[in-house]
């Protein structure tokens, strides 16, 4: 039997996930968390075996974050990421914090649930489409590394570098290295083209 927690903010998903894989005989939804810090809380103490895991919470704890710090606990269950937001830096932001799989929630109920299965047994489980992201992702070189893209996203959000550099716990002087070398790779001159260039790229989550 693979135990399942199901971790998202939205009590009518988790339904609806819970009735699909319940519906499952080698399948049980054994835990929710509706925030990204019980996911963390459950995923350390209870016997599970998966964390179907969104991105988006409310309050600072994310998703990537959170399956970064289960993923680093002793005997930590495997985690697939199930979620609305496909951009490459959200893909990449996942996978590097040792998610097995990454889904989009428009995924069809059999996938899922194959997903489920695979990402249980440590087998990497992407859906197409991610899969063909996450290559193209790596191959570019333009691609931002996850802390560019902390800090660009900061940045479309109006932040100063003072303000970015709090956020992120890094001095100004480091932040403006990081935009130097973002302007660089996505060939600009600007915070304002940086942050439109990276969205028509997909790094960063449109306004």
């Amino acid at each position: 039997m693979i135990r399942v927690l199901l971790a998202d903010d939205h009590p009518v998903v988790r339904a609806g996930i819970r009735a699909l894989l319940d519906a499952e005989p080698d399948l049980l939804v054994a835990e929710e968390a509706g925030t990204a810090a019980e996911a963390v809380e459950l995923a350390v103490a209870r016997d599970v075996d998966l964390v179907l895991m969104d991105l988006q919470f409310p309050g600072d704890l994310q998703g990537a974050e959170a399956t970064r710090r289960i993923r680093a606990s002793v005997g930590a269950p495997q985690v697939l990421v199930l979620t609305n937001y496909d951009t490459d830096a959200d893909i990449l932001g996942a996978i590097e914090a040792g998610a097995s799989g990454y889904l989009l929630k428009d995924a069809p109920p059999a996938e899922l649930v194959a997903a489920v299965r695979a990402a249980a047994a440590g087998e990497t489980a992407l859906a197409p489409a991610v899969s063909s992201r996450l290559r193209a992702a790596r191959a570019a070189d333009h691609q931002l590394t996850v802390r560019e893209t902390e800090v660009l996203t900061l940045v479309a959000a109006g932040r100063s570098n003072r303000d970015i550099g709090r956020a992120l716990f890094l001095s100004e002087a480091t932040v403006k290295s990081h935009l130097v070398h973002i302007f660089a790779k996505l060939r600009v001159g600007s915070r304002t083209a940086a942050v439109a260039r990276a969205r028509e790229l997909g790094q960063i989550r449109g306004a």
